[in-house]
């Protein structure tokens, strides 16, 4: 019976590397879960996701085009029954917080053995949660999006305070562009270097980043 259930688990992949999604589909499909499909970026995700209603959805943090924490608020709304499971290089608090702020039900690092992926799956499947150890505070204090030791914004190039400025008055990546008169990929450039640098996934917390530092006018 087990088996018989593992076997209607069906899996959707997104990630931006294909020999991960590679990897991930041939191991998963080895042990019975059925990968329903694959996407490369946000829109692929959401398009897909949409047409074949898979029951998990997993997805990586980093993604070319939107960071995971905002593709898995957008997904929840695509595809609301779906649950939903990070798959991610970062093992930090800070990133695992936030990815469970934005409504995954588990996160699984990618230098752990693929059995832990599959673990998670069936945990989640099952209606419960998949975390690294150790982590629950983590997971239920919600003001841990600015933990210290973060670089304060003298540690950011002027283009870089730019752009962020322009995010958190509420510009998409073409808005920075046009404002700032570069292309839309280099501004998504530096909002990747923003994330990156800030160690901040989403736009709600580089906004939140840039009025507490002074960096917008909003308040």
């Amino acid at each position: 019976m087990k088996d018989a259930k593992q076997n209607k688990i069906r899996v959707f992949l997104v990630d931006d590397h294909p020999i991960v999604r590679e990897g991930v589909r041939s191991y998963l499909t080895s042990c019975g879960v059925v990968v329903v499909g694959e996407a490369s970026d946000a829109p692929e995700a959401l398009r897909k996701a949409k047409k074949l209603a898979p029951d998990i959805v997993i997805l990586d943090v980093n993604l070319p085009s939107l960071d995971g924490g905002e593709l898995a608020r957008r997904l929840h709304l695509v595809v609301p029954k779906a649950r939903l499971i990070a798959f991610s290089i970062h093992s930090s608090e800070e990133y695992v917080g936030r990815m469970a702020r934005c409504g995954v039900q588990g996160y699984v690092i990618k230098d752990q053995p693929m059995a832990e992926l599959l673990d998670a799956i069936r945990q989640v499947s099952r209606g419960g949660t998949h975390f690294p150890a150790g982590m629950t505070d983590v997971l239920l204090d919600p003001m841990q999006d600015l933990p210290e030791g973060r670089p304060d914004s003298a540690a950011l190039t002027v283009r870089e305070r730019e752009v962020l400025s322009l995010l958190a008055e509420g510009l998409s990546n073409k808005g920075v562009a046009a404002k700032l008169g570069i292309s839309a990929r280099t501004a998504e450039t530096h909002r990747e270097h923003l994330s990156h640098k800030l160690n901040i996934l989403t736009v709600a917390g580089l906004t939140k980043y840039a009025i507490q530092h002074g960096l917008t006018s909003l308040k």
